[in-house]
């Protein structure tokens, strides 16, 4: 009867083991940033982003320009001239202060949200390929490997990008 109750106990922890092996999750890793940074359409999503940031540059450093040599000027007569005109001046350029500031501040949304619109569809594909060949290979997650730790099991990196066409 021992020897029947061991054998039966024996039997549940072997099985119970067997199970929670069978129960471990599958779990692999991707580098999204290596993936992203070497993607031929993020490459020339970069120089589009480069060559409208040109753009914008030039302009706010003509704009600083004016307003540099505006401030010179008002500075070397404001001597010769009348309150009033120095007043109408001072007002100036404080307009001409708020101007270059909100053309900065609208410039730089306007680089953030363009380069949003660019990679949002980048991503999309990449997170698209990352799920089909984890699917396809049996993994249960798939983690992107600046969120790890230790990144020791299989790496996908590779699969993704010959996926991708790269």
């Amino acid at each position: 009867m021992k020897r029947l109750n061991s054998l039966l106990i024996a039997a549940v922890l072997f099985l119970g083991a067997n199970n929670s092996i069978q129960a471990q999750a599958k779990v692999a890793h991707v580098d999204v940033n290596e993936l992203i940074s070497k993607m031929p359409a993020m490459l020339d999503a970069q120089k589009q982003l480069e060559k409208l940031s040109g753009t914008y540059d030039a302009e706010y450093k003509t704009m600083v320009e004016e307003y540099q040599n505006k401030l010179k000027k008002y500075d070397q007569e404001a001597s010769t001239v009348t309150d009033v005109i120095n007043q109408a001046r001072q007002t100036e350029v404080q307009d001409l202060t708020k101007r270059i500031t909100d053309y900065r501040d609208n410039a730089q949304k306007e680089l953030q949200k363009k380069e949003a619109d660019m990679v949002k569809p980048l991503m999309d594909k990449i997170k698209a390929s990352i799920s089909k060949i984890g699917k396809a290979k049996g993994f249960q997650y798939v983690i992107n490997v600046a969120d790890l730790l230790l990144a020791d099991g299989p790496d996908l990196t590779a699969d993704v990008k010959k996926d991708l066409g790269f």
